[in-house]
């Protein structure tokens, strides 16, 4: 995996977060929801990145 995707991973892993534990402290359902999906596709990265590491070999 390389490490400027794996950063990329992380970091949309933990704003998702951070915006859904936010939104659900405020309220907003909405929000909460778009933080629980930059979340997964922080996560799905992370797989894709780990799938290609593991073809190459």
């Amino acid at each position: 995996m390389s490490a400027t995707e794996k950063a990329k991973a992380k970091a949309e892993q933990m704003v998702g977060k951070a915006v859904q534990k936010t939104a659900h402290m405020r309220g907003k359902k909405s929000t909460e929801a778009k933080g629980a999906a930059l979340g997964l596709r922080g996560k799905a990265r992370e797989r894709k990145e780990k799938a290609k590491d593991f073809f190459k070999r």
